[in-house]
Formats: structure tokens, C-alpha cells, sequence
């Protein structure tokens, strides 16, 4: 669930605590979440961050132009109710993640993945216990059940906030080694979204860029970073 557009109806925002959490107080009073929550989040500097996005608003409310609230209550509304069901979610991207899956042709764009990607899957199997398989083309290879275990493991270990935050970064990325890599602090949300890219980079260099790929790219380098800034305020 998310919030949605509306005329701003409040006149200050500012951060207040909760019952030992913090929150978004709108003219002294505590805001909720879509389905109803209490907006309640772990830390003074999150709740700083989303009072400031509130603050910031014009006229108009727009939920777009305020990331961190958006995930703060994806958080609450859905990940830590739905959290099984996240979970599953993010280990199919694993079974068949971007970066197993390689080009055999032209060699230069061969080269590149092997250059770029092989380092992240060389780190999820030292870091991770994680060995993936790796294929070129596009029919899947099945992934051993031990490296999507450890995948597992690691996702188990993270509370609602930081599982947020990965799977945020892998529905934009297409990659839940590169969200776990964002997660664990070996990427930044820049390379997470080189490397994700790293194929339209190529075609856009062969053929060029349109506009509608513009667009698309804008937005997912948003969710990224999104995900990358929640990280950083937990």
C-alpha cells in the first residue's frame, strides 16, 4: 500500500518519539501508515528523514517525491505481515539472478560481464557462503540448493527495515546478489545500478537511447538509491 496524492493539510512536520520508536508528527499529531499503523520507525535519523520529506511538500502532497516515507510504510504494511511470502519472493530473483546469466556473444560484452559481475559472485560466495552457477543464454540453470540456503540465511537474518530496503533494490535491479550486496555495504547504489544495467548500458552504446529508456532508467536509479538511503538511516 501506498500514500496517495492529496492537498497538503497540514502546515509544520517534525519528528517526535514513540512509545520507545519515532515518528512523523503533521502540526502535533502522529501520522499512520496506509492500512492504519502507527508510522512508527526505528530510529531518530529515519524519522528525521521522513519529516523532512513531508515538510518539503508544496500545495500538493506527492508520494513520489517522498521515497523513504513510501518504504518506511511498505515496511509495516506489507513486509513484516508478509514476510514469509517476501522471502520466497526474493529467492526466486536468486534462482535465476541477472548476474548468473551471460552473454556468449560479442566477446567484448562477454568480457564486460565477466570483468563486472564476477567480482559480486566471487564476494556473495566468500561473504555468503553463496556459490552460483553461471550460464550463457537464457535457458535457466538450476541453482545448487546449498547456495540458495545461504541466500536464504542471510535474507532470515534482517529485520523488516533492511529487508525493505533489499527488496526494494531487487525488483529495480534484477538481482538479489546485487541488493545484498547493497544491504551489506560492498556496493553503493551507484554500482548497484551500473551492474544491473550493464547490458542496456551495452546496447545503448551500440544503438543509442530513446526517451522511453530514459524514463524507465530514472526511475529505477531512484528506487536504488531509495533503498540504498534507508540503509543508511537505520
Amino acid at each position: 500500500m501506498a500514500f496517495k496524492t492529496l492537498k497538503r493539510f497540514y502546515r509544520k512536520a517534525g519528528a517526535a518519539a514513540l512509545g520507545g520508536q519515532f515518528t512523523v508528527e503533521l502540526d502535533g499529531k502522529p501520522i499512520k501508515t496506509p492500512a492504519g499503523r502507527p508510522l512508527a520507525v526505528p530510529t531518530t535519523r529515519l524519522a528525521a528523514e521522513m519529516a523532512a520529506e513531508w515538510a518539503a511538500q508544496g500545495d500538493t502532497v506527492r508520494p513520489e517525491t517522498m521515497p523513504v516515507t513510501q518504504l518506511a510504510a511498505t515496511a509495516l504494511d506489507r513486509v513484516e505481515p508478509e514476510r514469509a511470502a517476501i522471502l520466497d519472493q526474493l529467492i526466486k530473483f536468486g534462482e535465476t539472478d541477472l548476474l548468473c546469466y551471460r552473454a556468449d556473444c560479442p566477446a567484448d560484452l562477454v568480457a564486460r560481464q565477466r570483468r563486472d559481475w564476477q567480482p559480486v559472485l566471487d564476494w556473495a560466495k566468500s561473504a555468503l557462503g553463496a556459490h552460483l552457477a553461471v550460464t550463457a543464454g537464457v535457458v535457466a540453470v538450476p541453482q545448487p540448493p546449498e547456495a540458495l540456503a545461504a541466500l536464504a540465511a542471510r535474507l532470515e537474518s534482517y529485520d523488516p527495515w533492511r529487508l525493505t530496503a533489499v527488496q526494494c533494490a531487487c525488483a529495480a535491479a534484477g538481482s538479489l546478489v546485487l541488493a545484498l550486496a547493497l544491504a551489506e555495504g560492498r556496493l553503493g547504489s551507484a554500482e548497484v545500478f551500473a551492474l544491473s544495467q550493464l547490458d542496456e548500458t551495452y546496447q545503448i552504446e551500440q544503438w543509442g537511447e530513446d526517451e522511453e529508456a530514459r524514463q524507465r532508467w530514472a526511475a529505477l536509479e531512484r528506487d536504488i538509491a531509495a533503498a540504498a538511503r534507508l540503509l543508511a538511516l537505520l
